[in-house]
């Protein structure tokens, strides 16, 4: 059973508006034990129709702030941690570095939103090609990103493209894109790091979640040990969403284990 979620956006993420003490009650009426707050910091985060990027970026005062008071407010009914999501991209690599440093964060998620400039969230990242290519744009992408930072604990929603592409996962598979896939993979344990088991992609119209099993199964095979499971959620009520069929998965594809970060080191708890 999974009573952590790993991954939670509150109104200080520039793309949601629900209150931090709102999720935390939602955590304990769920009887969870952990939550996670990860809430977004993404430097150069383009412009778009309709937003401006700059409200990716996250005002850690005063998200620590009201953090701690409700730690207090709910210390021993649920465990909060302070986490954060960084949007990874070549040119931001020093300000991530300075950044993951500024705090005491107990977990750092690495994630992709952007590819050479533009988020796959966007319609026009697929604009003239088929989702293949741009599946393929998009991996290339995290490998440059992880190859040139290292200060996460996990690597975020690793196909998250696909989440967006016109026939979703219908149709994909590792298999198509093993060799850079392989080379992601092997890249996160030359450094130590994990990849988290991220649910939000179903209530986007996807089947599988992110990365697919397949992705998740060949980690384990290469000897991946390390995987947060997070919702992702941006509302209360999608908190630990499909989170009794990610422990299926998990198990199926040969994990014992799940973690939650503290203090930026793993505790393993089974599923």
């Amino acid at each position: 059973m999974i009573q952590a979620d790993s991954h939670l956006h509150s109104s200080f993420s520039g793309d949601s508006d629900t209150p931090m003490e709102e999720m935390v009650l939602q955590g304990i009426s769920q009887k969870l034990d952990t939550l996670c707050f990860t809430e977004h910091n993404d430097f150069d985060y383009p412009d778009s129709p309709d937003l401006r990027g700059e409200v990716f970026l996250l005002n850690v005062d005063s998200y620590l702030y009201d953090l701690a008071r409700l730690k207090e407010k709910y210390a021993g009914k649920i465990r909060l941690l302070f986490g954060v999501e960084l949007g990874l991209q070549p040119q931001v690599m020093r300000q991530n570095a300075v950044f993951a440093k500024s705090h005491e964060f107990d977990f750092i998620i690495g994630s992709t939103h952007i590819s050479h400039g533009r988020d796959p969230y966007y319609p026009d990242f697929f604009e003239g090609r088929d989702d293949e290519e741009a599946y393929m744009e998009y991996f290339e992408s995290v490998l440059e990103n992880i190859k040139k930072f290292s200060n996460f604990d996990v690597c975020g929603h690793l196909d998250y493209v696909v989440r967006y592409g016109r026939a979703k996962d219908t149709g994909y598979s590792r298999q198509k894109y093993g060799d850079i896939l392989d080379a992601i993979l092997r890249e996160l344990l030359d450094k130590g790091k994990g990849i988290e088991l991220n649910t939000g992609g179903i209530k986007s119209g996807m089947q599988d979640f992110h990365p697919c099993a397949d992705i998740l199964r060949r980690y384990r095979e290469l000897g991946g040990e390390i995987v947060t499971v997070g919702s992702d959620s941006h509302d209360a009520r999608e908190i630990a969403a499909h989170f009794d069929r990610a422990a299926e998965v998990l198990k199926a594809c040969g994990f014992e284990y799940y973690c939650v970060f503290e203090k930026r080191s793993p505790e393993f708890h089974r599923l």
